[in-house]
């Protein structure tokens, strides 16, 4: 049965290192002129570059509704740390924050900290996932109304609403409470590229967002209904999950060559999903995929972004404007809003009493 669930699209706005916010200040904005969801920016411990959390802070009051979600590293880092950078994000972005969750598997970059060595992907992804747990746990730990601000009586804030987490994991443990707030979207938005085996469970259990790579739409079809299986046995209700296919795409022409530093390769290679063509083809291949079921939208990564990403915005996504299959405005103004998914409760006010 054709698809009739709205299409949701995403662009990566990374590529070689900047150093220059307008850069990515005008991509952000380029794709927030074609409504798309939300925009990534890349990161890791093993390349050099500016630290894309702090990129999209600055990004953030610079935009008006498209979505921020920078990668963000679990391994070597502290959760407490991290949560408290995606909850300011939220808040500086006015409720638009997401964060890419990764890991960090070499050597190399564990001497850059030099606190413990590398270890295997199951554990570290394992450790994602807690951190993943933790961080939504921190950002509960203030109910939404826990600010008093009462000058007159000198109170800031409720503290019989605020909450310990006290949260054990294999790797750290973390009492709370958070120190920032309750984000504007309680939980800003959870993201996993679940390319890598050890990452799939992690996606199901945690993510909002998953990323997938297939090269034909059956291909695709089956790893969203496996993620949908997998979330509805952790509990998860499986029409919270938004599934996402990421393409590297390239809309150059003979005349015009990549960036440097950025390889190419064939049309959706085996090894990955990498397109090559025009903007006319890639709204097909996008139309069918999504009309067929095979995802719930896509993730592009153009391999020139400055080039790429003006003509997904101006050629492919007008393309699917003009056939009423994605959205010309913003319906609301956060992330979730943006994806389709509720705002989630808080789980300590629910409980009725401190954590």
């Amino acid at each position: 049965m054709p698809s009739t669930a709205p299409l949701h699209l995403a662009a990566e706005i990374g590529g070689p290192p900047r150093y220059d916010p307008e850069h990515y200040i005008g991509l952000a904005r380029l794709a927030e002129r074609g409504a798309l969801d939300f925009v990534t920016l890349g990161d890791s411990f093993a390349r050099p570059g500016l630290d894309a959390l702090a990129v999209l802070s600055r990004v953030a009051p610079a935009t008006d509704r498209i979505g921020l979600v920078p990668t963000v590293t679990t391994t070597h880092t502290e959760p407490f740390h991290v949560s408290s950078a995606v909850a300011t994000l939220d808040w500086v972005s006015r409720g638009r924050a997401g964060w890419n969750v990764d890991v960090s598997m070499t050597e190399a970059e564990a001497r850059l900290f030099g606190r413990r060595p590398a270890a295997p992907a199951d554990d570290l992804w394992r450790e994602a996932g807690e951190a993943a747990d933790v961080s939504a746990r921190l950002w509960d730990s203030w109910e939404d109304d826990a600010e008093i601000r009462d000058v007159a009586t000198g109170r800031f804030i409720d503290r019989d609403k605020l909450h310990y987490v006290d949260f054990e994991g294999a790797t750290f443990t973390v009492r709370g409470p958070a120190i920032v707030p309750r984000p504007p979207q309680g939980h800003p938005v959870t993201v996993v590229d679940a390319t890598g085996g050890p990452a799939l469970e992690t996606a199901a259990r945690r993510a909002d967002v998953v990323l997938v790579r297939a090269t034909a739409p059956a291909r695709a079809a089956a790893i969203r209904t496996d993620l949908r299986r997998r979330a509805a046995a952790y509990g998860r209700d499986p029409d919270t999950l938004r599934v996402l296919v990421a393409l590297t795409v390239d809309l150059g022409d003979a005349e015009t060559a990549p960036e440097p530093g950025l390889e190419s390769g064939p049309p959706l290679a085996a090894g990955g999903s990498y397109y090559r063509g025009g903007p006319v083809d890639l709204a097909e291949l996008i139309t069918q995929w999504h009309r067929g079921g095979a995802a719930d939208g896509f993730h592009l990564t153009p391999i020139t972004p400055g080039r790429d990403l003006e003509r997904i915005v101006n050629g492919t996504v007008a393309l699917l404007q003009h056939r009423s299959l994605f959205r010309t405005f913003y319906p609301g103004g956060t992330l979730r809003e943006h994806l389709g998914l509720a705002r989630p409760a808080n789980r300590y006010a629910l409980e009725g009493g401190r954590a």
